[in-house]
């Protein structure tokens, strides 16, 4: 199934076999494309030479923090992909988990790991904002 064919099934057919099996396929392969990314990261990180210049060394530790930095962020999200495969296997996947209301099919293609419709995510981007700046 296309992301086309996907947008063009009727609204009562929402999260059926085919549409799990889509988002499933889509989580899978962003799954293994993040792995082989995070894996050669770690390798450029195993593979750098130390410096013995002192500009070298400084411009080298603020790159291997950028790229430590972008792991961790890589990791996050491929946490957040075993979670929505998990929400799949569950037959959760596709509902808010705060409403129980539908994603929707354009906000789950945009961001497939989505655990919250916008309107429950917003409310909670609120919240934490309040929270800030109190």
């Amino acid at each position: 199934m296309t992301e086309e064919q996907l947008l063009k099934q009727p609204a009562d057919a929402y999260m059926n076999q085919a549409q799990q099996a889509f988002f499933e396929a889509l989580l899978r392969n962003q799954r293994s494309e993040l792995q082989v990314q995070i894996e050669a990261e770690i390798q450029v990180l195993r593979e750098q030479e130390p410096n013995s210049d002192p500009m070298d060394i400084g411009s080298a530790e603020e790159q291997r923090q950028w790229q430590l930095r972008l792991l961790e962020r890589e990791k996050k999200l491929l946490n957040k992909i075993d979670q929505a495969l998990e929400r799949l296997a569950r037959a959760e996947y596709g509902w808010c988990r705060e409403t129980g209301e539908p994603i929707g099919l354009k906000r789950l293609l945009f961001r497939p790991t989505a655990s919250l419709s916008v309107e429950a995510k917003e409310r909670q981007e609120l919240k934490e904002r309040h929270l800030r700046e109190a």
